[in-house]
């Protein structure tokens, strides 16, 4: 049978509780189809890169799926009549990776280091620049630092 990894994005204003409700559904829908659910991860409400029908974040959950086509076929369609749930995606692999998600080890990686930043202040996620130097060091087509070694517009005239 076919392996998928399924991801969806809910609504960031339900519960917990709600997204596990509609995890079940799903995985219900799935079993009765003839398929089965391997690993179910919840990775948390995470904010969109854009807004997707009026909300700026939303719950996120991974779902390894092995089942027939008809199966996925089926509760994609029931996912897009709910009104819970933002997006979707089904992707076809040939093997369920072992263990956590990419996501879920970045995440322990972030908790570990304390936060998302990494206790580096509000510099956030810039990283170290290091030092760049004064702008006095830099030479040649400076607009402002060599106005005095310029002559003026009057003394290029009488010139």
């Amino acid at each position: 049978m076919p392996l998928y990894e399924h991801v969806f994005l809910a609504r960031q204003d339900i519960s917990g509780q709600q997204v596990e409700a509609l995890t079940d559904q799903f995985k219900s829908v799935i079993e009765e189809n003839g398929g089965s659910i391997g690993k179910v991860e919840y990775w948390g409400v995470r904010p969109l890169a854009y807004r997707i029908k009026k909300n700026r974040k939303a719950h996120y959950s991974l779902i390894n799926i092995t089942a027939p086509h008809e199966a996925v076929a089926e509760m994609e369609r029931q996912m897009g009549l709910s009104d819970d749930i933002l997006r979707f995606m089904t992707i076809r692999v040939d093997e369920h990776e072992e263990g956590q998600s990419a996501m879920l080890q970045k995440r322990d990686r972030d908790d570990r280091r304390g936060g998302p930043g990494g206790g580096r202040g509000d510099r956030g996620d810039r990283g170290d620049r290091g030092d760049r130097g004064g702008r006095g060091d830099r030479d040649g087509g400076g607009f402002r630092g060599d106005r005095e070694s310029r002559p003026r517009r009057e003394d290029r005239d009488s010139e």
